[in-house]
């Protein structure tokens, strides 16, 4: 796609509940005003990070025509209500956060497509869902298997120290995980972080952990996914991403190995891909994929980057 104008956009800010005892979702929208919408997208965050991260890109991605969704699971950011140490949610509450949102996104652009737009976990949770997520395309960005021994060489050297030590204490001693101010993931509930350790330090990670439900309810997608993996992401390997996408075992899937050279600043990481300054190297080479999976198109489409990876 040529670049365009930038198209005028408007946010709002909605509340969508999650049962009477837990706080609401808090769900921020960014949506073109001088056009329907060429399609919705969901922007899931990653593991302690809050969805203003995020911002940015999804401003983008309206000024390109898109609707698009951004939120908080149940006890972060925007969604937590009151002290961390009370908030009750563990990962697997959040898929079903993800379940919730994309069911109010497709009842309220009952006529669009779907995108699920995952960084980290973002991607990982889609897949746990009981019924598939009625989604038109999962982009997996810097998402993999959280397990430790996979996990790339930056990260592989300090975090047996970190699930053997600095989580489980200060959570026990805390009720919550303080991880902001340790510069450490983000501030998570007791109950993620203990059920994410749990995965983290078995070989096959949430399947393992779960058993076959969890291993039955990805292989039941069938929605395509395009996983992108980067040189220099000092938390997911390429091993990592191989093994998310492995779990997909019947979603339509590429995995992309993406260099650091095509940063301006020559530099992506785990957690670099949706500044702003990637918009023109990063950002529009999206365009013709989910200009692809708008029109319902699963065939693989081309590479974003042209450095397709073997899936396995």
């Amino acid at each position: 796609m040529q670049p365009s104008a930038p198209q005028a956009v408007q946010w709002t800010e909605t509340a969508l509940p999650v049962s009477p005892h837990m706080a609401d979702l808090v769900l921020r929208q960014c949506q073109p005003t001088q056009a329907a919408a060429r399609a919705q997208i969901v922007v899931a965050p990653a593991m302690g990070v809050p969805q203003s991260y995020y911002q940015p890109f999804a401003r983008w991605l309206a000024e390109q025509g898109f609707g698009v969704t951004t939120f908080d699971y149940r006890g972060q950011g925007l969604s937590l209500k009151g002290p961390l140490r009370d908030a009750r949610a563990d990962v697997l509450d959040w898929v079903q956060d993800c379940q919730q949102i994309a069911a109010q996104i497709k009842q309220q652009f009952a006529d669009q497509a779907l995108i699920w737009i995952g960084h980290s976990v973002g991607s990982q949770l889609p897949g746990l869902a009981s019924i598939p997520l009625p989604i038109d395309g999962l982009l997996s960005v810097g998402s993999g298997s959280g397990y430790w021994r996979d996990n790339a060489a930056p990260t592989r050297r300090v975090v047996r120290i970190f699930w053997c030590g600095v989580a489980p204490v200060l959570t026990a001693l805390l009720g919550c995980f303080p991880g902001r101010k340790l510069g450490m993931v983000g501030d998570l509930p007791a109950g993620v972080l203990w059920q994410w350790r749990r995965w983290c330090l078995h070989p096959d990670y949430a399947i393992g952990v779960e058993g076959e439900w969890a291993a039955d309810a990805y292989a039941a997608a069938r929605y395509p996914l395009h996983a992108l993996s980067f040189e220099d992401d000092e938390m997911m390997s390429l091993a990592s991403t191989q093994s998310l996408v492995g779990w997909y075992s019947n979603a339509p899937s590429q995995l992309e190995r993406v260099p650091a050279r095509l940063s301006p600043t020559g530099r992506i990481g785990h957690m670099g891909y949706f500044r702003a300054e990637m918009s023109e190297l990063l950002w529009r080479p999206l365009l013709p994929l989910l200009e692809q999976w708008r029109h319902s198109d699963r065939s693989p489409g081309k590479p974003l980057f042209g450095l397709l990876e073997s899936p396995a």
